[in-house]
């Protein structure tokens, strides 16, 4: 693997099965008595978020404390940035306090990038969300949940049929999304209305369809998108009643859907709007699972950028923590 995870266009597809291998390994610590390992210990790992967040923060901030690691958890809000501090000056101070890696969440597209292209730090960076451009452990955690699910003895996802449904405008899990399922080799149907599909979408390795009826039967998996009101400053659609009505997973299509197929969505929820209370809350939702599944996706990539070698088996896992703790 590369030094920084900006992309997923930086994995290889070896790259992104290793990372999805070593996550259901490092899973099997949270079943443990003692649920962490001395791997990071001694490194330091900054959570650098220009935007809210609640999932994506704390779920880095547990993988990186499971894997000993001290964090730092630095919010623009009441911080030096508020004040005017540009990006560089404040990763020259990340890097004056000897961060090892900085997970950053920026609002513009290009954040990430910026930061490792310049060179300002010697530590790794990893993009938790820039703008609408991407957010790839999203998508890995995506991956995980989909393959523990519905391909469990395979290394990828083949044949699987996955609808990815909303507001793709503006989805950076979207796009992450898209290129990570394509290189594991789902198939991928984007549902929005035109508005809502971004220039060139024509180009990408999917299909369009421009209402939900028309895949919902035939889907392994139905990704819903949250609609992203704060990024719009135009109207997308005529109403919320209407998009709701075309685009929405409700307790109707929730009947469609295969008995296997699985409900994701990547939070936080509108509900009643793209998606159903109950459609949210039903057997098939996978979606808290997907909270869960974040935090050992994310200690596999912390793990592969900062720790060195890959895992080989649960067993050098049981065997690191006896030895270290």
């Amino acid at each position: 693997m590369k030094r920084h995870l900006l992309s997923i266009s930086d994995l290889t597809y070896d790259d992104a099965v290793l990372i999805l291998d070593t996550a259901a390994e490092l899973a099997k610590i949270s079943d443990a008595p003692v649920k962490k390992l001395p791997t990071l210990r001694g490194r330091t790992v900054v959570n650098l978020f220009f935007e809210d967040s609640t999932r994506t923060r704390i779920s880095f901030e547990a993988a990186a404390k499971r894997l000993s690691a001290d964090v730092i958890n630095f919010s623009a809000k009441g911080s030096s940035l508020s004040k005017g501090e540009s990006l560089k000056d404040t990763a020259l101070t990340l890097q004056a306090m000897g961060a090892d890696a900085v997970i950053i969440r920026h609002n513009a597209s290009g954040a990430p990038a910026r930061l490792a292209d310049q060179q300002w730090m010697t530590g790794s960076v990893i993009n938790a969300g820039d703008g609408t451009h991407e957010h790839p452990t999203q998508a890995l955690l995506d991956a995980f949940t989909i393959r523990k699910h519905l391909r469990p003895e395979k290394k990828d996802l083949t044949g699987v049929k996955v609808a990815i449904v909303g507001d793709v405008l503006h989805s950076r899990v979207a796009r992450s999304n898209v290129l990570l399922l394509n290189k594991l080799g789902a198939e991928i149907t984007l549902v929005a209305p035109p508005t809502l599909l971004p220039v060139g979408v024509e180009n990408w390795p999917v299909k369009i369809a421009f209402g939900l009826d028309a895949v919902v039967a035939h889907s392994d998996v139905v990704m819903m998108l949250r609609i992203q009101r704060e990024r719009m400053a135009e109207l997308f659609f005529p109403s919320e009643r209407e998009y709701s009505r075309q685009f929405g997973l409700n307790s109707d299509r929730l009947k469609k859907l295969k008995p296997n197929a699985l409900v994701m969505h990547p939070g936080p929820m509108n509900r009643g709007l793209e998606i159903s209370a109950d459609s949210a809350d039903s057997l098939q939702s996978v979606i808290v699972e997907q909270v869960t599944n974040g935090v050992s996706v994310r200690m596999a990539v912390l793990y592969l950028l900062l720790g060195g070698a890959p895992l080989a088996a649960a067993a050098n896992i049981e065997s690191n923590e006896k030895v270290g703790m």
